[in-house]
């Protein structure tokens, strides 16, 4: 096997969480491999720390299935999963347990030898911590899934999960309310590519009553849990105007879904196909953007690799 490599050093990948909006995302991830642009620092969180530990496998297949329900995730998503009691989504099926069987595959050899770093976070129930998890705390397959899985573990809608004896959910919870620029500023970069799951403009609103009643039902006498879902809205929405004032001071390129057209928990295959599809069409649009940031011209860094290849896949409308 041929060592991976990388060739972007000055600048952050990060990718925004957002359930099954990254199947639109994900394709960003697709694009860059098969534009041969390799990134040497990669972050995200929930959904995004997906599309972190896929893109570092360099496996465009497994970049793509992982947010889609056509095949052996259909019956782990949705109302089949959760009349089974297993939540909304089967955490331990999509995640360790499609390792362990082989329906989504890893390529773990490739993405142990990719020197790329890499920063993931999650938030601890019972501190209200943030916790990061970078490539050295991924010392196997499976331990690198349940760090993947704790992240996006979205309380209510999935199995929580204890790691190293503290129960652990999703990211977008703790520091940046979702929007993971944070981690990449802590350690060190000032330019960034954000992959941003909400078109542009997009602010959350104060919840109301119901939604309050709700959190407080998920959150049950968990205070911090509580808290950090009461006042994501406020934290969401001030971390989103500093990757904006980033953009301004030229500093971050923001990648918005021209249109988003699917919701954090579509678990339609045909639905999700499409958003795949759309991303990508968008994605190749943006390259020259892409590569004007990076490398300085509309047509600088590496030659495509592989621009018009697919991934096998035919989209039924």
């Amino acid at each position: 096997m041929e060592s991976p490599v990388s060739n972007v050093f000055d600048c952050a990948l990060v990718f925004e969480g957002g359930g099954y909006r990254a199947s639109y995302t994900c394709a960003f991830a697709n694009v860059l491999l098969e534009q041969g642009i390799y990134f040497d620092y990669v972050c995200g969180l929930s959904a995004g720390a997906s599309n972190t530990v896929n893109y570092l496998s360099r496996d465009r297949k497994r970049v793509r299935d992982a947010f889609m329900t056509d095949g052996p995730a259909r019956g782990l998503v949705g109302l089949r999963s959760l009349l089974r009691g297993h939540g909304y989504f089967d955490a331990d099926a999509l995640y360790e347990g499609a390792l362990r069987e082989g329906t989504l595959e890893f390529d773990w050899e490739t993405f142990s030898a990719n020197p790329a770093r890499l920063r993931i976070q999650a938030f601890e129930r019972d501190t209200g911590r943030t916790v990061r998890f970078g490539r050295e705390d991924m010392t196997d397959p499976m331990r690198m899934i349940d760090l993947v899985r704790a992240s996006s573990t979205l309380p209510g809608m999935m199995k929580p999960l204890e790691v190293d004896r503290r129960v652990l959910l999703d990211g977008g919870l703790g520091e940046g309310a979702g929007i993971p620029v944070c981690m990449a500023e802590e350690d060190g970069f000032e330019r960034l590519v954000f992959v941003a799951t909400r078109p542009r403009g997009y602010r959350k609103s104060e919840p109301g009553a119901k939604d309050r009643q709700m959190f407080k039902a998920v959150a049950k006498d968990h205070p911090y849990l509580r808290k950090a879902l009461l006042t994501r809205w406020e934290r969401y929405n001030d971390a989103i105007e500093h990757v904006e004032q980033l953009a301004e001071q030229g500093r971050a390129l923001i990648l918005y879904p021209d249109k988003m057209p699917v919701e954090n928990a579509t678990v339609n295959p045909r639905k999700l196909a499409a958003a795949y599809d759309a991303g990508h069409a968008q994605y190749l649009r943006e390259m020259p953007r892409v590569r004007e940031f990076l490398f300085g011209s509309a047509d600088g860094g590496p030659t495509p690799k592989d621009p018009d290849a697919g991934t096998g896949y035919i989209t039924l409308g």
